[in-house]
């Protein structure tokens, strides 16, 4: 029950802030200009900063455990590769192909994902150890699969191009330049003064409530309620179906309980918010994409809650 109520107070204020957003915007408070600035603003802006923040503080001399950080990086990586083939025999529309792939794979590892491991684990090092090892590749992907499917209105663009449009998008992609950027800060030690720090701790703490809101502010009710089944489908391979895979290979490789969590809140965590930023600037599909957000932060309390008691009752965490 104390699990339970634990995931609760963490989802539910989530789900909430989505309402509170999608509520302003029936009342005029909010357009739909506001949505396409505070989302521009949180991809140039507020994300890079939280991911920057996160991994500046990283001590790798001390906490880079290699056997862990391989893990992640090829359970990520088969978990993306499998979603994305598996979308193309399923879906033949591409923006909500690449809305499904990115929903479907992508955890929210540093915002929900961090808040949960702390709670269970303290401050084990294994949180900013696990964005490292994810965070980096869910960008990457993400870019790879909403540039390559990209919609062209028709036109024939050649795959040397939309490789060479993918990689261009990468390197320019903020959210990877600030997690670069934070992990050499680590690396070489940097020391900034304090007003530097609080100013980008500052930004830093906008991002998700400023996210969450621009979520429930674009929500269209009718629009997604259209395409409800490729929502829920993501939904349940985010939340349940990659930790079914993958939770048995976990407990084999004999991880120690800290790493067994961050294993478990990368592969089971609710869908990113950052998902909708990126759809949203690249021309995916942000219906889809928001709906599979909804849905998954609101059923993330009891699938959640259900791994940690099975964890707990096998006694390995």
């Amino acid at each position: 029950m104390e699990h339970f109520i634990y995931s609760i107070n963490i989802t539910l204020p989530v789900f909430l802030v989505i309402v509170i957003g999608y509520l302003l915007k029936r009342i005029g408070m909010l357009d739909n200009n506001f949505v396409d600035k505070a989302n521009k603003f949180n991809f140039t802006v507020t994300l890079p900063a939280l991911l920057f923040k996160d991994l500046s503080t990283i001590n790798f001399s001390e906490q880079f455990h290699p056997d862990f950080v391989l893990f992640c990086m090829i359970s990520t990586s088969v978990c993306f590769w499998l979603i994305w083939g598996g979308a193309k025999l399923f879906l033949k529309d591409r923006r909500m192909r690449s809305a499904f792939v990115q929903g479907s794979f992508r955890s929210s590892a540093a915002v929900l994902g961090i808040a949960f491991i702390q709670n269970l684990c303290g401050d084990s090092g294994m949180g900013p150890m696990m964005i490292v090892s994810t965070v980096p590749l869910y960008n990457i992907y993400s870019v790879l699969v909403l540039t390559l499917e990209a919609d062209n209105g028709g036109q024939k663009i050649d795959l040397a191009q939309k490789m060479k449009d993918a990689c261009v998008n990468i390197i320019k992609n903020p959210i990877i330049l600030g997690i670069l950027a934070g992990t050499l800060v680590s690396l070489l030690h940097i020391q900034f003064p304090v007003v530097i720090n609080k100013t980008v701790g500052t930004l830093s703490s906008m991002a998700t409530p400023l996210a969450l809101i621009a979520i429930g502010a674009g929500f269209e009710i009718g629009d997604a309620w259209q395409k409800v089944k490729p929502a829920l489908a993501a939904t349940f391979i985010k939340l349940v179906a990659q930790t079914a895979v993958f939770l048995p290979v976990i407990l084999i490789l004999g991880f120690d309980r800290a790493e067994i969590v961050a294993c478990l809140i990368m592969l089971s965590a609710p869908t990113t918010p950052s998902c909708y930023i990126m759809a949203k600037n690249m021309g995916s599909d942000d219906v889809l994409t928001s709906g599979i957000i909804v849905l998954a932060t609101l059923f993330s309390a009891v699938t959640m809650t259900g791994w940690i008691f099975l964890l707990r009752s096998m006694g390995v965490i």
